[in-house]
């Protein structure tokens, strides 16, 4: 079930109500909100409840458990929670991956194997929910947290905002609020209509319409096109990517706060940033800074020395790349943005003078390197990459026929991250002063713009492979 399908509108059309008429009576309104997001995760595929269902009980015992024990037994039930988070997201997401690089490695010895590959489906959003079960245990691990109810924390896990694609919400976040009671007067409605209503033109106008029309063709075919084509494309995918995710995540949000929940922000115009650690200060926050406390500073963090600070920012972005992915690309993707970061932190301890290089030429490097780097993360192959690398640097006197309308969404895509936000402010206190029937005729204005803006259909969003 997509955000921006009519099934969706009523399925949201029937649990807005529902949530608001149940807001007194706690237990019942988490048994609604849990039946209603297990009704859209299963959606897709029923098979998906039962593993989610799974997932929340192994997690609740086991947080339960370590809540309760003493010594070191609290650490063993901490490592086999996190074991079987780690094996259910192996299986279902990496034995592919494993199998095939397994045999690869001892093909290249000269020992061939043939391992058994089974043909297995990704559940949808089984990365976001594997780490805020992770977060969960572990913070209850750290005493950080109490255990919640298994029928709240069983919400926490499947609630449909954020199921499939985040923001990844800490249970210290979310939890307090799914026990607390929701004041209908205090529903900020003008931020969250602004980011729904803003999220659905980003992706159903912005994105999909460079993937159609650029994107998809030219990396399907990346030989066949030239050096031109190529860097359009490479540009027009960093905003896609851009423009799709932050759609799903500001949606997200925006359902949450009209249901009297409010969720961290996701992104914060990123392609401003004037250094790559800048840029995953405002790139899906919430993973940022879930591989910073649960996986850089257990590393070992800025603690131990200069080297190991290399090795453990390397490492955390060599696992950030895994985890977007069952594929060496992603691999490397990730190494790269970890490479590029110990050696940009190297060099403004060095040489603490580049800090006065003009603005718009430190973010110009930024903006260009990552856009290097999402050469690897959209290509369909290695082989495709180094295509898409040599076709760069050849063909660039042959003409280039470009749609309006992508060269449209590109600076579009692109000049969003640069309004203040005392303009969205701004927008979002004049539609708060419209009578009801004023917001309704904005929002049936606005949408239907979008509807007539956007290219028909509505592609599956970019991050529930991941």
């Amino acid at each position: 079930m997509l955000f921006p399908t009519l099934e969706f509108a009523v399925f949201f059309c029937i649990v807005l109500p529902v949530c608001w008429a149940l807001n007194s009576r706690p237990r019942q309104w988490a048994g609604a909100m849990l039946a209603a997001s297990l009704v859209f995760y299963g959606w897709w595929d029923v098979r998906f409840v039962v593993l989610i269902l799974a997932a929340t009980l192994v997690n609740q015992l086991a947080a339960v458990g370590i809540h309760r024990a003493r010594g070191t037994a609290r650490r063993h039930l901490l490592v086999a929670a996190v074991t079987a988070d780690l094996v259910l997201l192996g299986f279902f997401k990496y034995y592919g991956f494993f199998v095939l690089s397994t045999e690869a490695a001892f093909t290249a010895l000269g020992m061939p194997l043939d391992l058994p590959l089974l043909d297995i489906i990704l559940p949808v959003g089984i990365s976001f929910f594997t780490f805020q079960a992770l977060s969960y245990v572990v913070d209850v691990y750290r005493r950080q947290l109490q255990p919640a109810s298994l029928l709240t924390f069983a919400v926490y896990l499947a609630f449909f905002p954020q199921l499939v694609a985040g923001p990844i919400v800490r249970a210290s976040e979310l939890l307090p609020q799914l026990t607390a009671p929701r004041d209908a007067e205090q529903i900020d409605t003008a931020r969250a209509w602004r980011l729904i209503v803003g999220g659905l033109f980003k992706k159903t106008v912005i994105a999909d319409l460079l993937a159609t029309t650029l994107v998809d063709p030219v990396f399907a075919e990346p030989a066949a096109h030239t050096g031109p084509q190529l860097a359009l494309a490479v540009y027009g995918y960093a905003v896609q990517i851009y423009c799709d995710f932050s759609a799903y995540s500001d949606i997200a949000i925006g359902l949450a706060l009209l249901m009297g929940l409010t969720f961290p922000d996701n992104f914060n115009a990123p392609y401003t940033a004037a250094s790559l650690r800048d840029f995953w200060r405002r790139w899906h926050m919430t993973l940022s800074r879930w591989l910073r406390d649960y996986l850089y500073i257990p590393l070992g963090g800025s603690r131990d020395g200069s080297w190991r600070t290399y090795r453990n920012l390397f490492l955390t972005m060599l696992l950030g790349g895994l985890w977007h992915g069952a594929s060496w690309r992603f691999v490397l993707w990730g190494a790269l943005h970890g490479g590029y970061l110990g050696i940009e932190r190297l060099i403004d301890v060095r040489y603490p003078q580049r800090r006065r290089w003009p603005m718009w030429a430190r973010r110009l490097l930024v903006f260009h390197y990552v856009c290097f780097c999402w050469i690897f993360f959209r290509a369909q192959s290695m082989a495709d990459v180094g295509t898409i690398l040599g076709g760069l640097f050849s063909g660039w006197t042959a003409p280039i026929a470009v749609h309006p309308g992508v060269i449209a969404a590109l600076l579009i895509g692109l000049a969003s991250q640069w309004i203040p936000r005392r303009v969205l402010t701004r927008l979002e206190d004049r539609f708060s002063v419209l009578p009801a029937a004023g917001q309704g005729v904005a929002l049936a204005a606005a949408l239907l713009a979008i509807e007539v803006l956007g290219p028909p259909g509505v592609a599956t969003f970019i991050y529930f492979q991941f």
